[in-house]
């Protein structure tokens, strides 16, 4: 059974070296300009899903992280630990009443958890 609070994978994360570089190939891609643009993060929404390029590295992103949208981080979270999982990064503020935490599965990939205020 499908748990209402949870919302679908809605952002992507892309670590990239050059994110000038990137917003400039991104945006060719998709046809459009950012709707968030700082030398930290460019954020472009296509379509319904939301892709975010940030320098390889920083929030700990090595790699494409995917982001579940939910209700209550700390509720899946704590769901998502007694489960097996692994917090690889805990909860925090981005900004503008957003919170993110990554968790890592048995396996060692890396799910985004993202929770809008």
């Amino acid at each position: 059974m499908a748990d209402a609070a949870v919302q679908g994978i809605k952002t992507v994360l892309h670590p990239v070296a050059d994110v000038a570089a990137a917003k400039k190939l991104y945006t060719a891609v998709f046809g459009i300009e950012p709707q968030n643009d700082s030398e930290y993060y460019v954020g472009f929404d296509v379509a319904g899903q939301h892709i975010g390029l940030v320098p390889a590295g920083a929030q700990g992103i090595t790699g494409q992280v995917a982001y579940l949208h939910v209700a209550d981080l700390d509720a899946k979270l704590a769901e998502i630990t007694a489960a097996g999982g692994t917090v690889s990064s805990p909860p925090k503020e981005v900004g503008a009443g957003r919170r993110v935490a990554t968790v890592t599965d048995l396996d060692g990939n890396v799910l985004g958890l993202l929770q809008d205020s």
